[in-house]
């Protein structure tokens, strides 16, 4: 019913149609970058799929979590304005599904938004990189891997970016938190375990050319951040309503 509700709330909002166009954006990235550059990555030895990654993927990354952060101040402005959110509260809804109701659209954009992406990279495989020899089934189960772990990645920022989110009225204020914590993992090492599990860090890894036990690492931690911070909603939601 909750995720029904915020589905009818996108048309005032636009989020479709700036996901897929920001998708689209940052997949002619890769595709730009080999026809103007293409010497310089088809001599070199690594798999075509992680040369890619290791070119395009930073840069791509930061457009994803741009979108996601002003996503996320979108969903929640619509909510303050006019006291929408009052009148959800007065609605026969469990108390959580207006935050994971949001989080599961998010998670839907996201996915959206990441797809042109992956086929993009396909493309520039198939066209650069002798696509006939390298586009395998094994390719493709690389492929499919990767995409969910990307988003995998991807799901601790939505919820914590929702989370700051909700906690402002004024969308300015929220979107300008998310920013500096955006700027704050820009400044992290990506090679250091550690500072990589910030959320807003997490979605610059990729699974291409990353030692399996590392990723095994990564998906664990995204899993424990993703339980850390809906309890930390629960227990954010239930002190709010105290002093309400």
């Amino acid at each position: 019913m909750s995720y029904i509700i915020e589905c009818k709330k996108l048309r005032r909002t636009g989020l479709i149609l700036t996901f897929f166009g920001g998708g689209l954006l940052a997949a002619l990235i890769p595709v730009f970058n080999m026809a103007f550059r293409s010497e310089m990555y088809i001599t070199q030895n690594e798999p075509p799929l992680q040369i890619l990654f290791d070119a395009n993927w930073q840069i791509m990354a930061m457009l994803n979590i741009l979108l996601i952060v002003s996503g996320a101040c979108a969903l929640y402005h619509i909510e303050y304005g006019d006291n929408a959110i009052q009148k959800m509260a007065a609605l026969p809804l469990p108390g959580n599904s207006l935050f994971f109701g949001k989080c599961l659209v998010l998670t839907v954009l996201a996915a959206l938004m990441l797809l042109p992406e992956i086929l993009s990279l396909v493309f520039c495989i198939y066209y650069w990189f002798s696509g006939a020899e390298t586009l395998n089934m094994a390719f493709y189960r690389e492929i499919f891997a990767g995409y969910g772990y990307l988003l995998l990645l991807i799901l601790p920022l939505i919820l914590i970016t929702l989370l700051i989110a909700s906690a402002f009225r004024n969308m300015w204020i929220s979107l300008g938190v998310n920013i500096v914590c955006v700027f704050i993992a820009t400044m992290l090492p990506t090679n250091n375990f550690a500072l990589s599990l910030f959320p807003f860090a997490l979605p610059f890894q990729t699974l291409a050319g990353t030692d399996g036990r590392r990723v095994i690492g990564f998906m664990i931690c995204a899993g424990v951040e993703i339980l850390l911070i809906g309890i930390a909603e629960m227990i954010y939601r239930n002190i709010r309503r105290c002093f309400e």
